[in-house]
């Protein structure tokens, strides 16, 4: 990414930057927001900074760096804020002032959208004749955005709306491609069926991918304790499962992988720091979705049986994820 760009804010905004050799600036809607010098790996803040100044800094870094694992900067003053949120740390070392990328992309305000499951109380109860947390309502409308900088695009995530949703539900399923792994085809009655079923169901939430705001994935995340799965690996209490498809062939790809299951991923883990792991079990043999899970931080834990198919542990954890991802 060149030192000068625009990035879109989930709040419709836009940060920009005027970099030069030595010299940042970062403006907000075109008013200035920080200034910064470079002093060696340092930025040393020439403007007293805010916490929505350091945030800005923290993302224009990383967007424009996936690599980047931090921000080392010096500044007269720190709001006390920023160190209460997880924004600022001091290195273990030296005590120098960073944001470190594994914490800036916990942070949720700026990507998860409505009500989190973060903040339901831990309650258990008994179903299918399993102990599980009581589970949050399940949530309504879009739930995630953010701007993918290497696509230049919009990601976003919504849940799904049956009457919305249901003839391309329909035409995703039946496609040859989706049905060789899915085996879900069928007639609009059924599908709304299929549908009904899953929006009665308190573990599973139905989503709807979204590149620029143009549907082209369908997605069920749900809470692995309470499914399938759980007897076949030590499950914790939330842990969350993915099912997946991408429906629009114009929107497949390596690179269009790399953007929507990283931003499937990073809502999860927003969604709840209490979750630790995703998993998945795809089938045993697609190994084209294996390996892109692989290329992305998952590993594969083992194989297993279930009644309809032979399928793959996929698992991924929150530290591996927050370490490793390449959200820009």
């Amino acid at each position: 990414m060149t030192p000068n760009f625009s990035l879109p804010l989930p709040d419709g905004r836009t940060l920009g930057a005027d970099a030069g050799t030595h010299g940042l600036t970062l403006l907000l809607d075109g008013q200035p927001l920080l200034s910064a010098q470079r002093n060696g790996e340092c930025w040393q803040l020439t403007s007293e900074p805010t916490v929505e100044a350091l945030w800005a800094l923290a993302y224009w870094t990383f967007a424009g760096d996936a690599q980047s694992e931090r921000v080392p900067f010096a500044a007269a003053d720190v709001p006390a804020e920023a160190f209460a949120q997880g924004l600022v740390n001091r290195d273990e070392v030296g005590g120098r002032l960073q944001i470190e990328r594994a914490a800036f992309w916990q942070l949720p305000a700026a990507w998860h959208k409505g009500v989190a499951s973060a903040d339901f109380p831990l309650v258990y109860r008994m179903s299918g004749g399993r102990r599980h947390p009581l589970r949050a309502p399940k949530p309504q409308g879009e739930v995630y955005r953010r701007f993918d900088a290497r696509l230049g695009q919009w990601i976003s995530l919504r849940t799904l709306d049956i009457e919305r949703d249901l003839e391309r539900f329909n035409r995703w399923q039946n496609s040859p491609r989706v049905l060789e792994f899915w085996q879900e085809g069928g007639t609009l009655e059924q599908h709304r069926a299929y549908l009904e079923k899953g929006a009665a169901d308190l573990h599973t939430t139905a989503l709807i991918g979204c590149i620029d705001d143009e549907p082209f994935a369908y997605y069920e995340a749900y809470w692995a304790k309470e499914d399938r799965i759980a007897p076949f690996y030590e499950v914790d209490d939330y842990d969350r499962g993915i099912h997946m498809l991408v429906g629009e062939d114009s929107h497949r790809g390596p690179h269009k992988v790399e953007s929507w299951m990283t931003a499937l991923v990073h809502y999860l883990l927003l969604d709840d720091p209490r979750t630790r792991r995703i998993v998945a079990e795809p089938r045993a043999d697609n190994a084209k979705m294996i390996g892109h899970m692989q290329r992305l931080g998952f590993w594969r834990e083992k194989e297993f049986n279930f009644p309809h198919k032979r399928a793959a542990l996929m698992v991924q954890s929150r530290e591996t994820f927050f370490e490793r991802c390449r959200l820009c």
